[in-house]
């Protein structure tokens, strides 16, 4: 992974996003985001974690899993701010598969080899039924404000942008990868938060 400076990493998101077909900002859920399009996000600094996509073996950034929804080469940019007790989270990406939906959540471990080696979402309160086989599908706990989901749709380009607010901060050393996964996520019961195969993962230190 690497990690640019705070002014870099700025600079690189303006870019990507005055790239994205000008397309407007999304919500977690794939509509406009009204926070994003008012201009009112969180003031204070973000943490800029910058990754390409590699084949896994080949890097330990930023892994493909299925690498015609995620090209090698493709990029993820990740912004975290943290303020009076909320986080606020933005995904920028380029070269994605174009024209077609992704599920996204920020899960509890690093990526690695293997898809699963991620872990579950990672949820502000824990479920109590949920297993290490058996993850939460519980919608009282399976939900976009007590996990981070940042659903989007790719434009022409394969370029997207999505954002997420909740009123809590993650718990250090507890939250540690954004999954995209093959489609947006599910609210029902017995399937809540689950989106299909896990398509990508970028190691991040939330």
């Amino acid at each position: 992974m690497r990690t640019t400076p705070l002014a870099v990493g700025l600079a690189l998101t303006a870019i990507l996003v005055s790239g994205c077909a000008q397309s407007e900002p999304a919500s977690s859920d794939g509509s406009t985001d009204p926070e994003a399009t008012s201009g009112a996000q969180p003031t204070a600094s973000p943490t800029v974690t910058a990754s390409t996509f590699l084949p896994p073996g080949e890097g330990t950034g930023a892994i493909t899993y299925d690498e015609t929804a995620v090209p090698p080469g493709a990029t993820s940019d990740v912004q975290v701010r943290e303020q009076e007790g909320g986080t606020y989270v933005q995904f920028t990406g380029t070269g994605l598969e174009p024209d077609r939906e992704f599920g996204a959540h920020v899960h509890t471990r690093p990526c690695g080899e293997e898809p699963g080696d991620a872990g579950p979402h990672y949820q502000n309160e824990a479920d109590p039924a949920a297993t290490e086989d058996e993850p939460s599908s519980d919608p009282e706990y399976a939900n976009p404000e007590n996990e981070v989901w940042l659903d989007f749709v790719t434009d022409e380009s394969g370029n997207a942008y999505s954002t997420a607010t909740v009123d809590w901060e993650f718990r250090e050393g507890e939250a540690r990868s954004l999954v995209l996964h093959e489609h947006h996520t599910s609210t029902e019961p017995g399937e809540a938060g689950t989106a299909g195969d896990r398509l990508a993962c970028v190691s991040i230190d939330f």
